[in-house]
């Protein structure tokens, strides 16, 4: 892991969207860094989110990154508007990229940060060649698409053989934890090397979200959690 402590991105797609405002104030006001955005197409996921319209009004609001997810078919032709929509990190997945070089380098020429996002069955030896390119890789710990599912446990695995090869190849890169992330298991997975840990339900079906982001942010991944 990195030598910067761990970043807690809570995921909107979780939130109240009848009261988006409320739960993005929350998230202005919580220790968590960044602002999760996933937007999914009905078509590379079996789910609809929201569009760059709902990502705008978002964007007015925060007072933190955005972390924008791309769970869409030909990401390339939404890179701008996903840009001019307040992105400041965006991330398509390797499945749906064709040409994924040339993906991340538009990525960089709008000015954001680059991330590449695999699916629980992708290998990550497959970004052997474009580790150094990117910025973040995001693994997927529950199959993309629905919030509240249950974390798939070869993700452990998956983080040791990446960070393994990010020493060899990136020292700088973020590796993300998307799925499944809560207290129980957040220690487990700094511990195997991940920098961010997305978390949707847990956050804003808990109690206290902002406590509960609290809670997340001061995960120490030298102790053992139950």
């Amino acid at each position: 892991m990195s030598s910067q402590k761990h970043l807690i991105a809570p995921s909107i797609l979780a939130a109240d969207f009848a009261d988006l405002k409320k739960d993005i104030q929350m998230v202005n006001e919580s220790e968590a860094d960044w602002f999760h955005i996933d937007i999914m197409d009905g078509v590379f996921v079996p789910n609809i989110s929201f569009g760059f319209p709902v990502m705008q009004a978002i964007a007015k609001h925060a007072q933190k990154p955005l972390d924008v997810h791309l769970m869409i078919v030909d990401p390339d032709r939404y890179l701008k508007v996903c840009k001019d929509s307040g992105a400041e990190i965006i991330t398509v997945h390797y499945e749906a990229c064709t040409h994924l070089h040339r993906t991340i380098a538009a990525i960089k020429e709008l000015g954001c940060k680059a991330g590449v996002a695999l699916n629980p069955h992708t290998p990550v030896s497959l970004l052997k060649d474009i580790i150094q390119d990117i910025d973040l890789v995001c693994l997927m710990s529950v199959n993309p698409g629905f919030g509240g599912q249950k974390f798939i446990e070869r993700t452990y695995d998956k983080i040791k053989e990446l960070r393994a090869l990010a020493v060899e190849n990136n020292t700088d890169l973020l590796i993300e934890i998307d799925g499944g992330v809560g207290t129980s298991n957040a220690g487990q997975l700094l511990a195997a090397g991940a920098d961010v840990l997305v978390a949707g339900s847990f956050v804003f079906s808990s109690e206290n979200p902002m406590e509960t982001v609290k809670t997340l942010k001061a995960v120490d991944p030298s102790l053992k959690y139950v």
